[in-house]
């Protein structure tokens, strides 16, 4: 069996729950050709993908692969590309707030995901649930993890990837699109398959 890292955040920016924690707890346990190990990561800059590079480093997974929280999109949108920037529009949850620092001092501008994002978007599609391609993983804790693994392991044969996934329903205010939890894990389900 292969082993996958997966990981979600706790919650952030006043919510009381975070869906790609709740969704990758209800995860199996295994799936297809892959053994999942799930962790919570802190919503802090730094501190998120330094516990899930200890943790990697302790486990040796032959994935990574980091579920996010982004409220307003409509359907789960694996990450193609993260970037060197932290820029928060909202603090994080110890109260950081950086503007325009890089996530790696002198490192590249960008990196790109390395699990197969457009593979993971079909099997997803064929199984009707609501996704698209995202080419931004945004400037937040999110894209602070995915850079910052990427930056790790390039060059290496362990793969890393990012998927952003909807508010849940009773997240969703003034119309805002959501996902019910249940076709979020079926959605993260087909795209773990899909490695």
């Amino acid at each position: 069996m292969k082993k996958l890292l997966i990981t979600g955040f706790d919650p952030f920016g006043g919510e009381s729950l975070n869906p790609s924690w709740e969704a990758v707890k209800l995860l199996e346990d295994r799936i297809g050709e892959y053994t999942l190990t799930k962790l919570q990561l802190p919503t802090v800059f730094g501190k998120a993908a330094s516990l899930l590079l200890q943790t990697a480093q302790a486990l040796g997974p032959d994935v990574i692969l980091s579920i996010g929280q982004a409220g307003g999109r409509k359907g789960i949108t694996p990450e193609v590309i993260g970037i060197n920037l932290r820029e928060a529009r909202i603090a994080d949850n110890e109260g950081n707030q950086p503007e325009n620092l890089p996530v790696v001092s002198g490192g590249p501008a960008a990196y790109f995901a390395t699990v197969p994002v457009r593979e993971m978007i079909a099997a997803m599609t064929a199984g009707g649930v609501p996704c698209s391609l995202s080419t931004t993983a945004g400037t937040f804790v999110c894209n602070d993890v995915l850079y910052s693994v990427l930056h790790h392991f390039e060059g290496t044969e362990t793969r890393a990837g990012f998927i952003h996934v909807p508010f849940l329903p009773e997240q969703a205010r003034d119309n805002a699109p959501s996902l019910p939890l249940a076709e979020i894990v079926r959605g993260l389900t087909l795209a773990v398959s899909a490695l």
